[in-house]
């Protein structure tokens, strides 16, 4: 983490995938961009207000358009 919460701002945990690299990669192919990992729930840390606030970022750095699916968000502690 790069950073630590400040102002009301709490860490969660984003579990998230790429629905066109998992389908490609169900017919043992790969994406032209995406590695074949993105097949696969990654978990990143995001500082933010709220949960909202965390889907949103993170929707920011990997967007729905380019197939990005934000399985599940959850509020961890330090």
């Amino acid at each position: 983490m790069l950073q630590l919460p400040m102002n009301g701002q709490h860490v969660f945990e984003v579990s998230i995938y790429n629905r066109d690299v998992r389908s490609l990669v169900k017919e043992n192919q790969s994406h032209a961009i995406f590695d074949d990992q993105w097949a696969d729930n990654r978990i990143h840390d995001v500082i933010a207000l709220d949960e909202d606030d965390a889907r949103r970022l993170t929707a920011e750095q990997y967007p729905p358009d380019a197939g990005f699916v934000i399985n599940d968000v959850m509020r961890t502690e330090l």
